[in-house]
C-alpha cells in the first residue's frame, strides 16, 4: 500500500498521509476451494461417526463445520473491506475482517463447548469404535486442511484475518493427525475411552489455536495500537524530528486488519513548516511504521498551550 499525502489547512490542522492503498490479493478463489473442500470433508466426518459412533469424528465434524462458517464470514469481511468508501463510511468498511475475525474466534469457542460436553457424556457411556475407520477419515481430514492452508500461506503475514484462516487450517490439520493416532491406538488396545479423550484433546488443541486470533481480534476492535507498532518508539521519533519541542495527544488505531491511523500535535515554535515537510513525515511513517494514514496538528506552544500543556509547550 502507497501513502498519498495531502494538505488540508484547515484551522490549523494539517491532513497527510491519507492511505488509499492498492486492493489486497483477491482470496476469492482460495476461500471458495477452502469452503467446498472443507464441507465435502464435513459430510464424509458426520456420516463414519455416526455410522461406527466415533466421538473423535464426530467432535472433528462439528469443528470443521465451524470452519466452513469461520471461512465464509472470513470471506465475507474481505469482500466488504474492498468496498468504496461513502459519504456516510468514510472509511469504507475496512473494518470488516476485523469484526470477522473476532466472530470466528468467538464461534470456535462456542464450538469447542459443545464437543468437550459431548466427549465428558460419552467418557461416562462409552461406545465400542473401530480404529481402522477412525484412522482412514482423518487421514483425509489432513489432507484436506492441508491443502487448504496452502491457499492462505501468502496472505498470512500481513492480514489478521487471511492469518486467522491460515492458521485454523494448520492446527486442524494437527489435529487430524492425533486422531489418526488415536485411531491406531484403539486399533492396537481395543480401549473405548481412547475416542472421547480424543474428542477432549480436540476441543483443548482448538480452543489453545484460537485464543491468539481471538485475543488479538478483540484488541482491534477496540481500537488498540496494531501489533508491530510500539508507540512509545513512533512518538520518540517524532520528537526527535527537526523543529519538533513536543509531542502530545498521540493516537494510533486500526485502519483494518492492515495497516494504521495515526493523529498526534506536533509543538513547533518556528511555525508550519510547510507542506513538503508534512509530507515528508507521513511517507517515513508509512514505510517506518506502517502507518497509512496520518493526520498531524502544528502548534507554536503559544499562551494558551502554555496553560493547558505547560511542560509540552515550552520552547
Amino acid at each position: 500500500m502507497h501513502s498519498h499525502a495531502h494538505s488540508h489547512p484547515l484551522g490549523g490542522h494539517d491532513h497527510h498521509g491519507h492511505g488509499h492503498g492498492h486492493a489486497p490479493p483477491d482470496f476469492g478463489r482460495a476461500f471458495a476451494i477452502g469452503i467446498t473442500l472443507n464441507l465435502v470433508y464435513v459430510a464424509i466426518e458426520t456420516a463414519a461417526g455416526l455410522a461406527y459412533d466415533s466421538m473423535a469424528l464426530l467432535a472433528d465434524a462439528g469443528h470443521n463445520l465451524s470452519d466452513v462458517a469461520g471461512l465464509l464470514i472470513a470471506w465475507g469481511g474481505f469482500k466488504l473491506a474492498t468496498r468504496a468508501p461513502t459519504a456516510r463510511y468514510t472509511w469504507g468498511l475496512q473494518r470488516s475482517p476485523i469484526l470477522a475475525a473476532l466472530a470466528n474466534a468467538l464461534i470456535l469457542v462456542a464450538a469447542c463447548g459443545g464437543i468437550a460436553f459431548e466427549s465428558v457424556h460419552r467418557l461416562m457411556t462409552p461406545l465400542p469404535v473401530s480404529g481402522n475407520v477412525v484412522m482412514l477419515v482423518a487421514g483425509i481430514g489432513i489432507i484436506i486442511n492441508v491443502a487448504t492452508a496452502l491457499l492462505f500461506l501468502r496472505g498470512r503475514k500481513g492480514d489478521v484475518n487471511i492469518r486467522g484462516a491460515y492458521l485454523h487450517m494448520m492446527a486442524d490439520a494437527g489435529v487430524s493427525a492425533g486422531v489418526v493416532a488415536g485411531g491406531l491406538l484403539i486399533r492396537l488396545t481395543g480401549w473405548t475411552w481412547v475416542d472421547p479423550v480424543l474428542g477432549l484433546a480436540v476441543a483443548v488443541l482448538v480452543l489453545r489455536a484460537t485464543w491468539g486470533l481471538l485475543t488479538e481480534s478483540l484488541a482491534l476492535a477496540l481500537d488498540a495500537v496494531p501489533p508491530g507498532i510500539e508507540p512509545g518508539a513512533v512518538k520518540d521519533w517524532l520528537a526527535g524530528l527537526d523543529g519538533v519541542a513536543a509531542v502530545h495527544d498521540l493516537h494510533i488505531w486500526p485502519q483494518g486488519t492492515t495497516g494504521a491511523i495515526l493523529t498526534a500535535h506536533l509543538v513547533m515554535p518556528a511555525g508550519h513548516p510547510g507542506d513538503e515537510t508534512l509530507a515528508n513525515i507521513a511517507h517515513a511513517l508509512h514505510h517506518r511504521y506502517n502507518i497509512g494514514h496520518a493526520t498531524l496538528q502544528v502548534e507554536r506552544g503559544d499562551e494558551h498551550c502554555r496553560q493547558a500543556l505547560p511542560e509540552a509547550c515550552q520552547s
